[in-house]
Formats: C-alpha cells, structure tokens, sequence
C-alpha cells in the first residue's frame, strides 16, 4: 500500500497532523489485536476532528472480519477497505467513501509488479509466497478472513527477489500462513524446495529465512537442502500449538507428540546449528493441568530456541467456540506465565552457548536503547520476534553483515564487538 501511494505521488509525514490521509492496516485475528486497532482508529479520529479535511482510512484484516458493522459503529471513518482492496488503495482513496473490496472469499495475491516501499530494517525483507490456509485448524480465523489457498508462481516469487537483492537486501524472509503448503493448490507438493533452489541460483542474498511451515510437512529433502546449502540460515519457526495428543485432536493439527519428538530429533541430527522456534497456545478448551506439565516435559527435552506462548482467545467463528470444558482466562494467562517461565530458563541457556563464539550479524542500525551502541541479529534471530545482538566495539552500516565476538548473554539479547581488526570507537554506518 505505501508502493501504491508513493507511486500515486503522496509522501509519509510523521505527524498524522500535516497527513491528508490517515491510514489504519488492521489485524482483525482475536479480540486483544481487534481492541488495539480499535483503539488506533479512535486515536487518528481526533486528528480528524482537527481538519476536516483529512481522510481516515481502515485497512486489513479486522474490516474483512467486521466490515459493515465497522461501518455502523465507526462513523467517524470515511473508508474501509477489505483484504482485495490493497492494490488498488490509491484509487479507492481517492473515489470511494464506505466499505469496499469486501469480497469473500478473498481472491487477492501478491505480483512482482505491484509498487513496494519496504518498511522492514535495512538490509532485510520479506516476502509472502501464499496467502490463505486451507488446514482449518479449530482456534484460527486465518480461512474465515484470508480465504483458502492461493500460492504465487515460483518464476513471479524469484523475480521479486531479484529486483529486493538488486535493492541492497541481504535477506529474504520467506513466509505464510504455512511455507510448506506452497504449490499445493496447483497440486505440485514440494514446490518449496523448487523455489529455494531457484533463489540460490538466481540471487546473491546472503541469507534466506524460512518463517511457518507445518510439523508434518518439514521434508527430509528441505533439511538436506538446509544442511547443504549454508545461504539457507539454519533456521526453522514451526508452531507446535500444543503438545497433547488430546488437545491436538480437538485443534484439528494432524500429529501428535511422537511426530513432534520424532520431527525434532530429525532436525537436531541433519542440522545441529538449527535454532528452533515455536508458538505454544495455552488454555484451549478441554486442557487440563497434565497437559501442561507434558508440555513443560517437553520443552525441557527439545530445549528449543524460541518459543512463543498465547493464551486461547475464545473467537465466536471458530470451530472451538462450540467445545465445552472451557478453561478460565484466570487459569489460561496462569499456564501462560508457568510456561513462560520454564522458556525463559531454557532459551537463556541456548544462548549462553554463544559467548566467546564469533558469528555473523546483519547490522540493522543505531541501537533505539542508546546512540552508543550498534544493533543487529545473528543468523538465529529473526527480525522483530527474536532477541537482538548489541554492538559494543567496531563500525558498520545499516544492511552489512559482519562478524561479531559474542562477550555477554542476557535471557534473549547478546552483546558484542566486531571483530576482523576493526577496534575504533562506535560509530553508526
């Protein structure tokens, strides 16, 4: 969308203020994101009041959930635009008042040509390859709002890759609702590992991320790719959700606890620098206290990297919102903070491994904690979910990857000097 605007000839401004056009893009997923950008509408509205003038705009997920009854409730926005109307935002600011591109299901799909302003940190981007689900699980949204299944081809996904490396990108991180699923609405399974291949061949970024992939799908054949080619960081995000056998059955994910061990050992054996990270949903109908103490279990033997913990948020479209045996958010946001707790132990003591080691960070700029320090990711960081690493000693530019001596680790950051004979002050690139 701000492709499209820049392109059409608007500017960004910082002060909403001097802005002509205010704009909202909305998760509309569960009820705490719904609230937050609830909250950013009624912000902006003020600015409105001010000048009427200006143009407020809502975006995204939440007005393809609640678009007319948006409408209803918030007269104070002159347009809502659903999920098919992203490329096209210039010319519907422009003519349109109401709701509109409010199709369902959605048919919208990223294409190489459409404008794109990156907004991710120097040096990184990402880029979606689907958009929809077709898994159904029993607490997600995703098909309601998004729609079902719709891969881009692999010859458009390398072409937008090219003209981001040939941008100044060093990294590409592909993502979906599910990578693995990628191909499979044109019945060609295993399309992700054809992709990658493609990406080695034809761009020189120097590191490819995969964010998303279903347990059960995680091939043999990706790992062999991961292991082999070094330019695939060895990274996995593979959401778990749970680890109930029981509770999984009633989530709809099709595995259970002896796959998900089984899916571990596998990755650990290929790839044994592979730094994991999952996503834990807490408080589903039905669990009850065994369950997370399996989970705990379990956390403790696969020592993963990263995980994630969410406490179930009970959305009326959902399937789960028929089951009984609710469980109490009291008890939900309990689990949340044991669960929590005995991560936090555990992903300290990954990290911890890394003092002494020199690695490779992307610089992603001047520190926000302070102007003193240089801020950046290692390879098993990934942007804005994971830790960070803080530049203590060298100098570097926004987008460089550079080699780092780890000297401190803190539960998710570390902190370092870049080494290679560079030992001047601070100073940002």
């Amino acid at each position: 969308m701000l492709g499209r605007l820049l392109e059409a000839g608007y500017r960004l401004v910082e002060d909403p203020a001097a802005a002509q056009v205010l704009l909202v893009n909305t998760c509309g997923f569960i009820r705490p994101a719904v609230e937050e950008a609830v909250d950013e509408i009624l912000r902006l509205a003020a600015f409105k009041e001010e000048n009427t003038g200006k143009k407020l705009v809502v975006t995204g997920c939440l007005v393809q959930r609640y678009g007319e009854e948006l409408a209803r409730e918030l007269p104070e926005v002159d347009l809502f635009v659903g999920v098919d109307g992203i490329g096209a935002i210039d010319r519907l600011i422009a003519t349109e008042r109401g709701t509109c591109s409010l199709g369902r299901p959605p048919v919208f799909l990223q294409e190489r040509d459409m404008a794109r302003r990156l907004s991710s940190t120097p040096g990184s981007a990402f880029v979606k390859i689907t958009d929809g689900c077709d898994n159904r699980c029993a607490y997600c949204l995703i098909p309601t709002i998004r729609g079902s299944l719709r891969s881009r081809s692999v010859d458009d996904v390398v072409a937008e890759a090219r003209g981001l490396c040939g941008a100044g990108v060093r990294e590409l991180n592909l993502i979906a609702q599910d990578l693995t699923a990628f191909g499979r609405d044109r019945n060609r399974d295993g399309e992700l590992e054809t992709l990658l291949a493609r990406l080695l061949a034809e761009t020189d970024a120097a590191w490819i991320r995969l964010l998303y992939l279903y347990p059960t799908a995680v091939s043999s054949t990706l790992l062999d790719l991961m292991a082999d080619q070094p330019r695939i960081v060895p990274y996995l995000d593979i959401p778990f959700q749970h680890v109930s056998d029981r509770i999984l059955r009633r989530m709809n994910r099709r595995y259970g606890l002896d796959d998900l061990d089984a899916l571990v050992a596998a990755i650990r054996t290929r790839l044994p620098e592979c730094a994991l990270r999952t996503t834990m949903l807490v408080g589903f109908p039905g669990e009850r206290d065994e369950d997370i103490e399996l989970m705990l279990t379990a956390l403790r033997r696969w020592r993963l990297d990263h995980v994630g913990v969410f406490p179930y948020q009970d959305e009326e479209e959902c399937t789960a919102h028929g089951f009984s045996d609710k469980v109490a958010p009291e008890t939900a946001v309990e689990r949340y903070q044991r669960v929590m707790s005995v991560q936090a132990g555990i992903s300290a003591q990954r990290i911890g491994r890394l003092v002494g080691r020199v690695e490779e960070v992307l610089v992603e700029g001047v520190s926000p904690e302070t102007d003193l320090l240089l801020q950046g990711r290692l390879r098993s960081q990934a942007p804005e979910v994971d830790g960070c690493v803080y530049i203590n000693e060298g100098e570097a530019c926004q987008g460089e990857i550079v080699r780092v001596r780890i000297s401190e680790a803190h539960t998710y950051d570390l902190v370092g000097a870049i080494v290679d004979g560079q030992d001047g002050p601070v100073r940002p690139g």
